[in-house]
């Protein structure tokens, strides 16, 4: 349903013209105003300044600014109500309600045109800048956008330090007003990283006020346009979107008719509902594709973790240079060390076959991997020509004999060019070797060398690669790349993304215990994260005796994260051999389904806790998972959300009395219990720590025999 008003203004220069928008549901208040010809924006949540009034415009290269001397045109008001079924996803069904307002302005002085929709929804408010065909502004070049944030007070922020090149940083909580003195400390060595050169933080930024609401602040739909950043005025708490420059520091390169990404805010007296908003997909485009069949989420294992705590190696022989096609490895000798060797990659197909994965990574399959890291280096893989201990077909056959496919890795290490100069016949040899999705990577700078990870260049260059893998019928999960903004729902074959600090981190020194608290705040708002849980051995020197890092989690955290960090895409990260010790727990990352009809938050505060139950996808079964901070709490949940008929088996994996993340990580217990909608529960999570519960609907009497109710 679509209706449409029309407002027509006489152009008349330097007054103020004000034009307000409430939300569906009257929660929330939008004023636009042009001040003397300045154009400006404010929202409330009921009676509280969510945003202060706040510039918009740009900074223009070799032109005059988009900043000032506008006049008013028409404003346009519609209201949009439908509801649209993701491919995959954490609902079955998204609404899409919002009331719009689409302001066209002109610029007095060079007769310029620039529109700005608005679009507030119940939950916040979404808006982008749309340049249309016109004589005066067909080409140009921003040196900077000007949009600004203005918070109402010294809000508490979830941050971490802006940078053109990585978001894998731990998070930092603060005051806004103490951003500034503590940036030093947040940027911690990476692989590639450009930090600011002002203070500045990176989108989806998580941000609480003093009288508990809480904002978050991104963008929708970024598309052939760089990453915006926010760089923060801490005296007057405003931010200001700052974009990625490329390799000359200019920041876009635009050409009408052509729209901007959507700059959204998120806010509500609720932590759970920021949790819960689908803005970020709503101001995205239906999908490109008549045929999704191919699209299915996946639960994989890999030949990976080895390699990141050092127990492996990437490599196949120790040599320190490479030329590919030229360098003979059938000549040099194994180090003896080479992960990605048949041998193995079979054992991890059997491994995967016999407890239902679908899918094993197997990374350091092709060769190059010997100089591959900062040597910046140009020609560094050519992703069709394997190691000679890595038999491609003989691989694919046995995976086919056990109904296992294997998963591709594609590492560029920055070298983009050379990507994008083998794509097409690395796409066709996945598809005649039985691969139909790829892990693709981009650690260290790009090349062409000045660019940067998030600027315009490169982000599209991640959708080309994402479009050419649909030709294929190829599911991608990039890691490095830009961090994600809603485009799974335009590219459902977009299935996963890392772009933040993972779990490899927990092998390079160790995240935070309360980084799993935050990640759903921030860096999932825009889209899943491929975080690769499941570690089960948190001391990283059993595998690696030069390697003293300690995974930062009790074990049934580790299951929790199946359900509190979303993703289509899950991985169980840790070696067989771990597994097989502790079978009983890991039957939970067996049974966790991977997509969902329905998802509730239970309990949830940024930087302590939460906890998320979810309905399967077809079935009645749930699953709830709680992730704990460094402090231990009690977690009080009721399953009120059960069908009133049904009589269920909840089998909860908990933290043992005595366990800790750093003194007893791997203490925890496995209890059944017969649950209904009546039941409720309080349970204590470790510090570190947390529970998962699979809630499984009986469907016969004897197997409820002998179960406690709770």
């Amino acid at each position: 349903m679509r209706i449409l008003s029309i407002l027509l203004f006489l152009g008349i220069t330097f007054f103020s013209y004000s034009q307000e928008l409430k939300s569906p549901n009257g929660d929330f208040k939008f004023v636009f105003e042009l001040e003397n010809g300045v154009p400006t924006y404010e929202l409330f949540l009921g009676e509280q300044h969510i945003i202060k009034k706040s510039k918009l415009g740009f900074e223009l290269k070799d032109q005059e600014a988009l900043l000032e001397n506008f006049e008013q045109l028409s404003v346009a008001t519609a209201t949009e109500d439908n509801s649209w079924e993701p491919v995959w996803g954490e609902q079955k069904s998204i609404r899409n309600h919002y009331n719009e307002m689409l302001v066209s302005l002109n610029q007095t002085t060079t007769n310029r045109k620039m529109n700005i929709r608005f679009r507030l929804f119940d939950d916040g408010l979404g808006f982008r800048y749309e340049f249309p065909s016109q004589d005066e502004l067909t080409y140009f070049v921003i040196q900077e956008e000007k949009t600004q944030f203005a918070m109402a007070g010294d809000h508490t922020a979830f941050w971490i330090p802006g940078d053109y090149d990585t978001q894998e940083y731990d998070y930092t909580t603060s005051k806004l007003s103490e951003i500034p003195g503590l940036m030093q400390t947040a940027i911690t060595p990476n692989a590639s990283q450009s930090p600011l050169s002002v203070p500045g933080v990176q989108t989806a930024l998580m941000l609480k006020t003093a009288n508990g609401i809480y904002i978050n602040l991104h963008e929708a739909a970024l598309v052939e346009y760089p990453c915006m950043h926010l760089q923060l005025d801490a005296n007057n708490y405003v931010f200001e979107s700052h974009l990625t420059p490329d390799a000359l520091g200019n920041k876009g390169y635009m050409q009408a008719p052509r729209n901007t990404p959507w700059r959204t805010v998120i806010a509500s007296k609720n932590a759970g509902d920021i949790l819960l908003s689908n803005i970020t997909l709503n101001l995205n485009d239906p999908s490109k594709y008549t045929d999704t069949s191919w699209i299915k989420p996946v639960k994989y294992i890999g030949v990976w973790w080895e390699m990141i705590t050092g127990k492996s190696s990437w490599a196949y022989t120790d040599i320190p240079s490479v030329k590919l096609g030229e360098t003979d490895f059938t000549s040099l000798p194994p180090n003896g060390k080479h992960a990605a060797n048949t041998k193995k990659v079979k054992e991890y197909i059997d491994f995967a076959a016999t407890h239902g994965f679908e899918q094993v990574l197997v990374e350091g399959w092709n060769q190059g991997w010997e100089d591959w890291f900062g040597k910046s280096k140009d020609f560094v893989f050519d992703f069709l020509t394997p190691y000679p201990d890595f038999d491609v077909v003989a691989l694919r056959e046995y995976g086919k004999s056990k109904g296992v496919r294997l998963m591709m890795h594609h590492e560029t290490s920055g070298s983009v060019r050379n990507y994008e100069r083998f794509m097409d016949d690395a796409y066709q040899f996945m598809e005649d070797n039985n691969y139909n999705a790829v892990k693709s990577g981009y650690v260290g700078d790009i090349i062409p060398r000045g660019e940067h990870h998030y600027g315009q260049w490169m982000v599209n260059h991640y959708l080309y690669a994402v479009e050419k893998a649909a030709a294929h019928k190829v599911m991608v999960n990039a890691h490095e790349a830009v961090r994600p903004t809603g485009l799974s729902r335009t590219y459902p074959n977009l299935i996963g993304n890392e772009s933040a600090r993972g779990t490899e981190y927990e092998a390079f020194g160790g995240n935070k215990p309360d980084h799993t608290t935050i990640l759903p705040f921030t860096r999932l708002v825009g889209g899943p994260m491929d975080y690769t849980p499941g570690i089960f051995e948190p001391d990283v020197s059993q595998y690696n005796p030069n390697n003293n890092s300690w995974v930062n989690t009790t074990i049934a955290r580790q299951l929790a994260l199946y359900v509190t960090m979303y993703s289509p895409l899950q991985m169980a990260a840790d070696l067989p051999e771990t597994y097989n010790k502790h079978l009983d727990a890991f039957q939970f990352i067996k049974d966790v389904a991977l997509d969902w009809d329905k998802t509730l938050v239970l309990e949830a505060e940024p930087g302590d806790f939460i906890t998320y139950a979810r309905k399967e996808k077809g079935s009645n079964n749930w699953f709830v998972g709680r992730t704990n901070d460094e402090e231990a709490r009690l977690s009080t949940i009721n399953f009120n959300f059960l069908d009133k008929d049904k009589t269920y088996i909840a089998t909860i994996y908990s933290d043992a009395k005595n366990a800790h993340y750093k003194k007893n990580p791997k203490a925890y217990n496995v209890e059944k219990f017969r649950v209904t909608h009546k039941s409720k529960l309080k349970q204590p999570c470790a510090p570190g720590g947390g529970y998962a519960i699979s809630i499984i609907e009986a469907t016969q009497k004897q197997d409820l025999k002998g179960l406690k109710r709770l």
